[in-house]
């Protein structure tokens, strides 16, 4: 089949991983693959092993693009393809309207948030084939769009068995090295970008209330504050100071080995107010990490309490702290609960199982 994939985001993050790795995953099950990003897109290389002709550079800006569409329509003639993928929402109305114009191919959307689509999505997308959910709550949010008929669950998947497969004391090895860390300490981590929905704020104040019973314990905080000011990071910052932690503190704007990373940890920690997904999370269960997390949908969907993870409440700072402090209480457990999160990983959420299911998707259509 000859694919095309579009997406406007500017920066990397959870679903830009999945559409990297759902391009990879079907260029190599044979497919001609083609991806329609933004000229500013900071994560073309990632892209690497397409052929440069299979890239459009198009200007996405806002959900009413008629010359952008006009310009994908262009594409799509010149290249024959047959479906139309789109990932994010600005992008799902010039998506529809460039295969209204080249008339031939067929409209498949991803939807990888929670945050509900608004009604007039409902009239506007009337030749989507078929809206992919990446978990089940973002599937019961497009069911409330769309006709059950179109809607489809398709999990997020990783590629599970290579970071199983990692030598996991090496990796926290050269991490602890590298970044300075002592290699008896306890290491905590959270991942994500830097924003309030993410929950770094009650990473902090859950850190505060560890650092009294673990006063060696150490802390990382990984992502970007992609707003204009960086407001949200600096207020981090200044709570950080004001405990009088700032060097049991870590800030890294981006590791790309997260498997590096999450090796060093001896838990990791996701605080999030909402998550339709949480690809951290599945990234730390594939290598076996101990997990606190709190209770939100895609956190649910991943992980089963008390047995592959620890579920806390929500914006509940003092619960998440004793979640964090039994798991650096009992070595065991961290063992125990991360083979089990790991054992899970492999079972429901691997990369293949995630290419394959779409493309029966595209088959069916």
């Amino acid at each position: 089949m000859r694919i095309l994939h579009i997406s406007s985001a500017r920066t990397f993050g959870g679903g830009e991983k999945h559409f990297v790795d759902l391009c990879r995953g079907l260029n190599a099950h044979g497919h001609d693959v083609f991806a329609a990003l933004r000229p500013t897109c900071e994560w073309r290389k990632r892209l690497d092993f397409l052929p440069a002709e299979n890239i459009l550079h198009v200007s996405l800006r806002n959900s009413f693009g008629v010359l952008s569409a006009t310009r994908i329509a262009e594409f799509i003639r010149e290249n024959n393809i047959e479906i139309v993928h789109a990932h994010a929402v600005r992008d799902y109305i010039p998506a529809s309207l460039a295969c209204r114009m080249a008339k031939t191919p067929k409209f498949v959307l991803t939807r990888h948030v929670l945050f509900p689509l608004k009604p007039f999505h409902r009239f506007t997308l009337t030749n989507l084939s078929k809206a992919i959910a990446v978990s089940k709550p973002v599937e019961a949010n497009l069911q409330n769009i769309f006709s059950k008929e179109k809607v489809v669950l398709v999990s997020n998947g990783i590629d599970v068995e290579a970071l199983g497969n990692l030598d996991r004391k090496k990796l926290r090895e050269a991490f602890r090295f590298e970044q300075n860390i002592p290699f008896d300490a306890f290491l905590i981590g959270t991942v994500g970008e830097l924003k309030v929905l993410k929950g770094q704020r009650d990473f902090i104040l859950a850190a505060q209330i560890i650092a009294q019973k673990f006063p060696d314990a150490r802390f990382v905080v990984v992502g970007k504050d992609n707003s204009y000011k960086q407001d949200f990071r600096r207020e981090l910052k200044r709570l950080v100071k004001i405990f009088r932690m700032e060097e049991q503190f870590l800030w890294l704007d981006w590791v790309e080995d997260t498997a590096s990373l999450l090796a060093a940890l001896d838990v990791f920690v996701s605080a999030s107010h909402t998550e339709s997904f949480g690809l951290a999370i599945l990234e730390a269960m594939a290598i076996g990490c101990a997990i606190a997390a709190t209770g939100t949908e895609g956190a649910n969907e991943l992980l089963q309490t008390n047995h592959s993870g620890k579920l806390v409440p929500i914006k509940d700072p003092i619960r998440l702290a004793e979640a964090i402090s039994e798991f650096l209480n009992n070595e065991e457990m961290r063992k125990t609960f991360g083979q089990n999160a790991q054992t899970r990983a492999k079972e429901n959420f691997d990369v293949e199982r995630m290419i394959i299911a779409t493309e029966k998707v595209y088959q069916e259509i």
